[in-house]
């Protein structure tokens, strides 16, 4: 899940965490320093902790940020439907965006992403993921809808004009929960949306088709060809094609072959977050009931759901690490960089929240690394970064200046530094990583 609520909007919002697997419903478990593009070399002075900065506060569960690249301003997204602007002197009374009436909000549902346009300082356009009612096209007996839609801001970049609100894609959801909710643009100008398995547990039950795996019923992260569930997706906003409100590169790896064009990445069942780095694409999953995963995606990876939760076989005590020969040729399922238990381990939680890697100069210790948490109220951050082949250690960043209550995601700006979204020393808002 991102387990118990704060201030009752946040309930389930990431996975699942101590539910049975017939769960319905949310409540569930750029440059390097030796000049390399897309390298992980650390600093020499490992951080073993890390400060806080409140920047704004008064949020009920801020759950993205984007930073404006032509001004000191970033662009807080609500879960409850709000966006709010920060600048260099506080937090503006009027809202960016107010999308309270158009969304359903509670448990994994609402104001769910933002992302500008690569180009935004010179035209202004703003892409948001939201749970909207049902809409036409959505079956009987489903929850919701899954929208992302474009908006035009004006010239200052402080508000988004309403009327100008363009929908880009709807994706049915079976259940409430497992929305993921992620969007962020690629170094290639394209963007990437991470979509959950449409909910419920183990990847089962109505709106989850069947796959290839028999030793497990189910589910939509296996399966290319009925749904966008279960997979990131990488479309193209500059162009519209065959009547949809988005272009699919030419490139994207099922283009001419079998399954939907708009897959990138699949085998997933709850992407809470996705960055770039570079080239590099990193995607949080979050587990069903034993383990958290961090995976570094590449185009075409199959990345194990329902197969596989983490490294380990799910619902089976043995499951293959590929795809049959006659299902896209046997492709393998890759195990994730990433990896931590819900219980047992010197490093446990519920559910992970995936954040970036850190190419700031305020702390150069950090240089490199993969910093994230996960939903836990135990007031700890993680790092990680590649040593050797397998998986990548992690070690926990303690937090100093006072207590870290909650996380719910993760930014970064420009320059590389980190914000964390969430609840820290009683103020629930945007808080900027700094030195301890």
């Amino acid at each position: 899940m991102i387990g118990a609520a704060l201030a009752g909007g946040v309930a389930g919002l990431a996975g699942c965490s101590g539910q049975s697997d017939d769960a319905a419903t949310g409540t569930e478990s750029e440059e390097t320093q030796d000049g390399t593009e897309n390298g992980t070399q650390t600093g020499d002075a490992a951080v073993g902790a890390v400060g806080l900065e409140t920047l704004a506060s008064g949020f009920r569960a801020p759950l993205d940020v984007a930073f404006a690249p032509d001004a000191d301003r970033r662009y807080v997204a609500d879960q409850s439907g709000r966006v709010r602007v920060h600048e260099a002197d506080g937090l503006r009374d009027e809202p960016f965006l107010d999308l309270r009436d158009a969304l359903e909000f509670g448990g994994e549902k609402g104001l769910l992403g933002i992302a500008l346009h690569p180009n935004f300082g010179e035209n202004r356009r703003v892409f948001v993921r939201y749970s909207a009612p049902s809409r036409p096209g959505t079956p009987s007996g489903f929850s919701h809808t899954f929208a992302l839609a474009e908006f035009e801001a004006t010239a200052d970049g402080r508000r988004a004009k309403r009327e100008t609100e363009r929908t880009v894609l709807e994706i049915p959801e079976p259940q409430s929960n497992h929305n993921a909710g992620a969007i962020a643009f690629g170094p290639d100008g394209y963007l990437y949306v991470a979509v959950g398995d449409g909910g419920a547990g183990g990847d089962r039950g109505t709106g989850h088709v069947d796959d290839w795996y028999g030793a497990v019923s189910g589910g939509n992260g296996q399966d290319v060809t009925e749904n966008l569930l279960g997979s990131v997706l990488r479309i193209d906003v500059d162009g519209e094609r065959d009547g949809r409100g988005y272009g699919v590169p030419d490139d994207n790896p099922l283009v001419g072959r079998e399954g939907r064009d708009e897959h990138y990445a699949w085998g997933f069942r709850n992407p809470w977050k996705i960055s770039f780095d570079g080239e590099d694409l990193y995607v949080a999953d979050v587990g069903q009931n034993r383990y958290e995963e961090v995976n570094l995606v590449e185009r075409g990876g199959n990345y194990g759901w329902n197969v596989k939760e983490g490294t380990h076989c799910y619902g089976a005590d043995r499951c293959p690490d590929a795809t049959p020969a006659d299902v896209r040729g046997g492709e393998p399922l890759r195990d994730p960089v990433i990896e931590y238990p819900h219980s047992g381990g010197e490093v446990s939680g519920v559910s992970v929240i995936g954040g970036h890697v850190y190419r700031g100069s305020t702390l150069p210790g950090l240089e490199g690394t993969y910093v994230f948490a996960d939903l836990a109220p135990d007031g700890r951050l993680f790092a990680a970064a590649p040593d050797g082949d397998g998986l990548w250690p992690v070690r926990t960043l303690d937090v100093t200046g006072g207590r870290l209550e909650r996380v719910l995601a993760f930014g970064r700006d420009a320059d590389g530094e980190l914000y964390v979204l969430g609840q820290f020393d009683g103020a629930n808002g945007l808080h900027r990583v700094v030195p301890a």
